[in-house]
C-alpha cells in the first residue's frame, strides 16, 4: 500500500494568531506554505484579507497566494485540485507542506476523500434567484435556505450568494438538501495529517480583531477597497469578502463611514465564531489555547511536539 504524504494543517478564525506559529512550524519542519484562505489567493486584496507581508515570510515559500484577478471566481472544488498537486510538489522536493487558513470547506475537501456533488443544475431557476437576490437582498434568499437547510445556511455566510443559490438549486433539483449530499462524503483522511487547531477566549479574541479592523483602516484599507469600486467591480465573487462589501456599502451612500468599520468588527467576530464552529463539528483537531499571548512561544513549542510526534518528524533546529 502506498505510504501517504505527510501534510500539517494549521486552522483557526481570524486573528488567533497562526501566521506566526506557522512561520515558526515551517522553519522547524523545513515546510512550505500553502495559503488555505478562500481570499488571499486575489491580487491587490492585501490589507482587507490580513495578506502576509514578503516581511513575515521570513523566507518560508508560500503558495495560492494572489493567483486570481479581483474579478475572477473562484471554487472551492478548484482549491482542491491545485492545493493536493501542490502537496505533491512540495513532497517531492522534500519538505514539509502545510495548510495555513480558516476557510473551513476548502481544507475539508482537500485533507479527505471529498467528491464535489454533481447534482444537477437548473440555470433559469439560478439565475431567477440571482435576480431576486439583487432585488431582496442576500438575506431574504439565505432565510429560505434556513428554512429547508438550517446546516447548510449556518455554514454558508448570506454573502456568499452563489453557494447560497446551488445549495438552493440543489435541493429545487432533486429534493435533497447540500447537507445530505454531503453526509454520503467519505470521511477518510488521503495524508498522514497533523491537525493543529488554535483557539482563544472569546473575548481576547474579539477584542483582537476590533484592534486589527482599525489596524487596517490605518493602513489603508479603504483607499484599497475603492481603487476596487473604482474599476467598476460590483458583482465579483471576491467583493463578497467581509472588509470589502461593509466598505462598499459607505462607497454606495449607504452607511457611514464609522458604520461601515463597526459593521466590518461585527462580521468579522461572527465570522470568528462560525469558523470555530464548523472545525470543532467537521474534523478532529488538536486545539492549543493562545489565550495568554505571553506564553506564546511556550505554546508554539507544545505544537512543534505534537506535530512531530504525530507525524514522526526530526526538526531542523
Amino acid at each position: 500500500m502506498k505510504q501517504k504524504e505527510k501534510l500539517v494543517v494549521l486552522i483557526g478564525p481570524t486573528a488567533v494568531g497562526k501566521t506566526a506559529a506557522s512561520i515558526h512550524l515551517a522553519q522547524k519542519f523545513n515546510g512550505e506554505i500553502i495559503s488555505g484562505d478562500s481570499m488571499q489567493i486575489y491580487k491587490t486584496m492585501d490589507i482587507g484579507t490580513a495578506k502576509i507581508s514578503e516581511e513575515e515570510m521570513k523566507g518560508v515559500p508560500h503558495h495560492l497566494i494572489d493567483i486570481r484577478e479581483p474579478e475572477e471566481n473562484f471554487s472551492a472544488a478548484e482549491f482542491q485540485e491545485l492545493v493536493r498537486g501542490k502537496i505533491s510538489e512540495i513532497h517531492s522536493r522534500g519538505k514539509l507542506p502545510m495548510i495555513v487558513g480558516g476557510t473551513g470547506l476548502y481544507i475539508q475537501s482537500v485533507i479527505y476523500d471529498y467528491q464535489f456533488t454533481d447534482a444537477p443544475g437548473d440555470e433559469a431557476y439560478r439565475n431567477g434567484l440571482e435576480k431576486e437576490a439583487e432585488k431582496l437582498g442576500n438575506e431574504e434568499i439565505h432565510r429560505r435556505l434556513e428554512q429547508i437547510d438550517p446546516k447548510a445556511a449556518f455554514n454558508i455566510h448570506p454573502n456568499n450568494i452563489r453557494r447560497v443559490i446551488r445549495a438552493l438549486e440543489i435541493y429545487h433539483c432533486t429534493g435533497k438538501t447540500m447537507t445530505e449530499y454531503q453526509q454520503n462524503q467519505h470521511n477518510e483522511l488521503l495524508y498522514d495529517v497533523a491537525l493543529v487547531g488554535l483557539t482563544m477566549d472569546r473575548d481576547v479574541l474579539y477584542s483582537r480583531i476590533d484592534l486589527r479592523v482599525d489596524l487596517m483602516m490605518k493602513e489603508g484599507l479603504l483607499e484599497e477597497v475603492k481603487s476596487l469600486y473604482d474599476q467598476g467591480l460590483k458583482e465579483a465573487q471576491s467583493i463578497q469578502a467581509i472588509g470589502y462589501k461593509e466598505i462598499y456599502e459607505f462607497l454606495d451612500g449607504k452607511v457611514t463611514l464609522e458604520d461601515a468599520v463597526e459593521n466590518l468588527k461585527q462580521n468579522s467576530r461572527r465570522y470568528a465564531k462560525r469558523q470555530l464552529t464548523w472545525f470543532r463539528n467537521k474534523m478532529d483537531v488538536e486545539w492549543f489555547d493562545m489565550t495568554n499571548t505571553r506564553e506564546n512561544n511556550k505554546k508554539i513549542e507544545e505544537i512543534s511536539d505534537f506535530v512531530a510526534g504525530k507525524l514522526g518528524l526530526w526538526s531542523n533546529s
